[in-house]
């Protein structure tokens, strides 16, 4: 399989216009809120999902070009494998954030903690669930003590070239 398509199920507003300044992590931007405006024909998917809190969303980081396997990553002065970063540009231009999801009215959705770019593309939600998505015992990597600094740290355009 060389290919594969996907379609969008609807645009993500926030007040985000430019990377630079952007949030790195929903956690950490501030209470940010934006709208998910679905499709008409993925209304109906809606169903149920005012039932939860928080969301998953699977985007597309429709700003970012190309990749580069090793990078400096935000809260880093230190080259990393692409694979153990957060960085936006990517193989597969995939983003995933978790949001607080505030009310649903119609086809759109209010939601808080947004750190994507006014316009990204949605590719799908999903219902976070503390039970299957938290795990107790993790380890963070390089970041074990880098992630502290992540509340006051926003974007810069070392991936934008």
């Amino acid at each position: 399989m060389d290919t594969i398509e996907f379609h969008p199920i609807g645009t993500i507003h926030t007040p985000f216009k430019d990377p630079k300044g952007a949030p790195i992590q929903p956690r950490r931007s501030g209470g940010s809120k934006g709208t998910i405006v679905i499709h008409d024909k993925f209304v109906d998917g809606l169903k149920d999902l005012d039932g939860f809190s928080h969301i998953v969303l699977l985007f597309y980081f429709h700003r970012s070009e190309g990749y580069k396997l090793r990078v400096i990553p935000f809260l880093d002065d230190v080259e990393r494998g692409l694979f153990a970063t957060r960085a936006p540009r990517r193989p597969n231009q995939i983003g995933l954030s978790v949001v607080q999801l505030e009310r649903i009215e119609g086809n759109i959705l209010h939601i808080k903690n947004v750190d994507m770019l006014d316009g990204t593309p949605l590719l799908d939600i999903k219902p976070y669930v503390h039970a299957f998505d938290n795990e107790e015992s993790v380890r963070i990597g390089w970041l074990e003590n880098k992630s502290h600094i992540a509340k006051n740290t926003r974007a810069d355009k070392r991936f934008e070239e």
